[in-house]
């Protein structure tokens, strides 16, 4: 106990580190020394600071150092770095462009009236505006064999909104049903420059910042001129368009806002570390789970979420360590139903394979995926399955149960039946209603969403033979306790990340159904505690008082006998007439 204790401890413990190691980070981050002497040599102040006026030309290129020729595509002539806004131009794709290429945009903040090569003080950067990935398989009807984008384009071809310039929707053309690689569009271009004037020390310049940094002499001062920032993480996997061969001309927005430093240092290290996760091997579609957290959260909010999910970490931990703890120690399956354990193994599976078909991001499949394996690793222990291995072929020897377990298995027998009258109609009714309305890549696919939609619209059913073993028994505490409390802290945790880290709608769903689970796994423990400490004091009670009774009885039985007896003895009478 005190070793198992002792290691539960030295987790929290390397739990709080952590979490203190990583604030303090994020503060070193975040905050930027200053330069305490603002006329000292050590300082380099902004280019900023003299208001001057500046402009915004924005080209496009086939090459990142605009050799073989450029394109203006917009220009802010007043450019104003504290005035946020957002432009949408048409953007003329290049043939190589169309034939599968690549394209450029070379951005430049210069001097107002003069081209950004006539300037030495210019500032510029490039950003990438296609990307390569693989086409989405279209949809199609199984029955009908209709698929579903030719039929849209129909329909805006017939509204009249069937432009070929504008072209590029995924599966336009001919790659849209290989597998290899197709170049698409990037339509957004998110940029920044900060607005503070701030002034830097040299001796504290951060390394994160220097890479933007072009500094030049003014006099006995150092300037440095505007830091002018693309915002990458900006760039989601749905706004890209496929560029096909009809992709003449494309929309670009632009958008533009002012940015503080610490808040473009905290950008930097983001857009780094999704760009070494790509380098790790994460798919664009991964490294865009991550972007969308970034992204389309409030800041403060993040920091929340940060906290959250380091508790998510810690308490999924301890849940796994204590949930394997328990079932490599239970060699009897006396109230648990065998029955729910087959099927959360069941469940896990499928769940694994729908979301692995929906190309979900590897933080949600990785952890699917772990929770599979153990779920079969329970059914073995549940069912007490032996593998034995006999020329290459595996065979399978299933354990016997012993009286206890005949009766926990009846009651489970029990709820699975009443519970087919109803789970399986539902599940039947809702694969044919999705083979007549949805679309779907393949009948596999429809075979997936089928199972995993009864797992998660009527899954929940499937734990009620747990809790009517529960009641039938009067009893909770063969239930593995301490790792469903872990899970129940981790149930409400997953609500919040139900609306943070994009996944499938059903999925999103399951994670409130759980929560009602667990509640009334809670009432029940709490119903049998109240009953069992009720009845136990009523039994003390009802033995006290037989107890008093009875040791009453016997003493004014014994004492009166005892009188008889001495009265009998003085005067020499008989017991017989006394009594």
């Amino acid at each position: 106990m005190f070793l198992k204790t002792s290691f539960t401890t030295l987790i929290v413990g390397v739990f709080v580190v952590y979490v203190l190691h990583t604030c303090w980070v994020m503060y070193g981050i975040v905050y930027t020394k200053p330069c305490d002497h603002p006329k000292g040599d050590n300082c380099i102040t902004p280019f900023l600071a003299g208001n001057p006026k500046l402009q915004l030309s924005i080209y496009t290129a086939l090459r990142p150092n605009a050799e073989g020729g450029h394109t203006l595509i917009h220009k802010e002539d007043e450019f104003d770095v504290d005035s946020k806004f957002e432009r949408i131009v048409n953007v003329s794709l290049p043939k190589k462009t169309r034939n599968n290429g690549t394209l450029y945009a070379l951005i430049f903040v210069h001097q107002a009236g003069v081209t950004p090569w006539q300037d030495p003080r210019q500032v510029h950067l490039v950003a990438q505006l296609t990307t390569y990935m693989v086409p989405k398989p279209p949809e199609i009807s199984l029955i009908s064999g209709e698929d579903q984008t030719k039929k849209e384009e129909a329909q805006k071809k017939k509204q009249g909104d069937g432009n070929p310039t504008a072209g590029g929707g995924a599966g336009d053309g001919p790659t849209s049903s290989s597998v290899h690689p197709a170049s698409h569009w990037r339509s957004r271009l998110t940029l920044n420059i900060v607005s503070d004037h701030f002034m830097f020390d040299r001796e504290y310049l951060p390394s994160d910042v220097h890479r933007y940094l072009r500094v030049f002499q003014n006099g006995k001062k150092m300037v440095y001129l505007p830091l002018l920032f693309v915002d990458e993480l900006s760039n989601r996997v749905k706004d890209l368009v496929e560029i096909n061969s009809t992709s003449i001309e494309l929309p670009l927005t632009i958008s533009y806002d002012s940015i503080s430093l610490g808040r473009l240092r905290f950008w930097i290290h983001m857009q780094d570390a999704v760009f070494s996760l790509q380098q790790f091997g994460f798919t664009e579609k991964d490294a865009d789970e991550i972007k969308g957290i970034f992204v389309d959260t409030n800041l403060y909010f993040l920091a929340l979420t940060f906290f959250v999910a380091a508790f998510h970490l810690l308490f999924d931990f301890l849940a796994f360590k204590n949930d394997i703890s328990f079932w490599k120690q239970k060699k009897s399956m006396v109230g648990m139903s065998s029955k729910a354990v087959l099927w959360r193994c069941f469940s896990t599976i499928v769940i694994f394979l729908y979301l692995f078909d929906e190309q979900t991001s590897l933080l949600v499949l990785i952890p699917a995926g772990i929770g599979s394996i153990i779920e079969v690793w329970k059914v073995k222990k549940a069912f007490k399955i032996q593998v034995f291995w006999k020329g290459g072929k595996p065979t399978f020897l299933f354990g016997q149960l012993d009286e206890s377990e005949r009766r926990t298995e009846e009651y489970d027998t029990l709820a699975m039946k009443y519970l087919s009258f109803l789970l399986y109609p539902l599940c039947i009714g809702g694969a044919v209603y999705a083979l007549i309305f949805l679309r779907y890549k393949s009948w596999y696919s429809w075979l997936i969403n089928s199972l995993v939609n009864g797992v998660y619209a009527f899954g929940f059913l499937f734990m009620l033979p747990q809790l009517f073993v529960n009641y039938k028994l009067k009893s909770v505490a063969h239930l593995p306790w301490k790792a469903f409390m872990y899970k129940a802290f981790n149930t409400f945790i997953d609500d919040v990340f139900a609306f943070i880290i994009t996944m499938p709608t059903s999925h999103r769903l399951a994670c409130f159904r759980d929560d009602v689970v667990f509640l009334i796994y809670l009432y029940q423990r709490w119903y049998t505690q109240t009953h069992t400490q009720t009845h136990t004091q009523t039994h003390t009670q009802t033995h006290t008082q037989t107890h008093t009774q009875h040791t009453h009885t016997h003493t004014h039985t014994h004492t009166h006998t005892h009188t008889h007896t001495f009265l009998s003895h003085q005067q020499n009478i008989p017991n017989s007439f006394l009594t």
